[in-house]
């Protein structure tokens, strides 16, 4: 069972949630500034403040001093203590355990990889209670302890459908797993409390928090690689729908008897955009069944037009995917990322023609940012999902 963490201040009530996470995301800030952004009296504001200064996690900083006619008193504005308290995040691949460990700010303090040799859920779980003993054995930046001495939440993504609420994995294409309990699993290993997500809604959570989405009432996160996959934030909120799969633009179904998907469709994103796709369409069209991603990327950069056309495929399949999010969705933002990124100059130009021919009217004005992806912030995600966890309580 996870061990309790002590002095750890409780939210007891929306607005303590609300001021906290406002001074996490868009700190330092003053008082008078977190009350005109969200609407709580200063009072409020204040009431709500006291119990994470009194436990660490909030501070005041000095006064700013004010100028000029009518100034009033000058503010004390909040920031965060980002050494309070520590954060495990883990990402699980097919081939491998990304782990890092966060401040409550999600900047990495350290970080680590484990090779998995095998898919055996008891060893999955092995290995990864043995990254987390890794990651948490090194000294606190001030050198006054170690770092598991302030870590006591563990944020665990993976691809595929997951039920955070009660920590299953109910379906991994990658791993092959179904109706997996994982988080009571790690929790019983790791000695941790654990929030599983899945990868790309967890680095959405990131991106919200801490990066593109920050100040977005709403957003798209999209990801390239391995698989299509995407997330939604709407009013704030991170979109599950009804099942939890809200948003996997991956499986929108874009070519009419197209290839075959894993998941039993025919034509999906996925199945013509994904690296995997790419390459089995780039080994057919070229005749050799041995070439690798690498060599195709090389040859298509030097002017090889058949596999040109391959990547054009797999760019405009995204387009399509991409206008279909942006019509019915309509976010300000949509951020695109994945490790198939580093490729993007090879179907960026379609990518773009195909959302500008595709998205309806104004929908076509909505940015697009493009950034690759290492994936040490797929586990900065996970341990950002962590770090929302512990503040943004179920009861809130």
């Amino acid at each position: 069972m996870p061990r309790s963490a002590p002095a750890r201040a409780p939210i007891t009530s929306p607005a303590a949630a609300t001021v906290f996470t406002t001074v996490l995301t868009e700190g330092p800030v003053s008082r008078v500034d977190v009350a005109r952004r969200t609407g709580l009296s200063s009072a409020a504001v204040t009431k709500a403040a006291r119990p994470f200064i009194e436990a660490g996690y909030l501070e005041e900083l000095a006064s700013e001093g004010r100028t000029g006619p009518g100034a009033g008193r000058p503010a004390n504005p909040l920031a965060i203590r980002p050494d309070r308290e520590y954060f495990v995040g883990v990402k699980i691949t097919g081939d491998d355990l990304i782990g890092v460990v966060t401040d409550l700010r999600a900047d990495v303090r350290a970080s680590a990889h484990h090779a998995l040799t095998g898919h055996d859920v008891d060893h999955v779980v092995r290995a990864l209670a043995d990254l987390v003993g890794e990651l948490l054995a090194g000294p606190t930046p001030d050198g006054t302890s170690n770092l598991r001495e302030r870590a006591y939440c563990l944020g665990v993504a993976v691809s595929g459908d997951v039920d955070r609420a009660s920590g299953l994995v109910r379906y991994s294409p990658f791993l092959g797993w179904r109706d997996v309990p994982l988080a009571s699993l790690l929790e019983d290993a790791t000695g941790l409390t654990v929030t599983l997500e899945n990868d790309v809604k967890a680095l959405t959570v990131a991106e919200q928090w801490f990066g593109e989405g920050v100040g977005a009432s709403s957003f798209a996160l999209v990801t390239v690689g391995t698989g299509i996959g995407s997330a939604l934030v709407v009013n704030g909120d991170l979109v599950r729908g009804a099942h939890g799969v809200a948003g996997e633009i991956g499986h929108v179904p874009v070519a009419d008897g197209g290839p075959p998907c894993h998941c039993g469709g025919r034509g999906c994103v996925e199945a013509i955009a994904s690296t995997e796709a790419i390459l089995l369409r780039a080994r057919e069209v070229s005749g050799e069944p041995g070439l690798t991603m690498d060599d195709a990327v090389t040859r298509a950069r030097g002017g090889d037009e058949p596999l040109r056309e391959v990547f054009a495929a797999a760019g405009h399949a995204i387009g399509l995917g991409l206008a279909a999010l942006v019509n019915l969705f309509g976010p300000e933002r949509v951020v695109v990322s994945g490790e198939g990124v580093a490729t993007y100059d090879l179907f960026e130009d379609q990518i773009r023609r195909t959302f500008a021919v595709q998205a309806f009217g104004s929908a076509a004005r909505c940015g697009l940012v493009i950034r690759p992806l290492p994936f040490e912030e797929w586990a900065r995600g996970a341990a950002a999902v962590a770090i929302q966890s512990l503040f943004v309580a179920e009861s809130v």
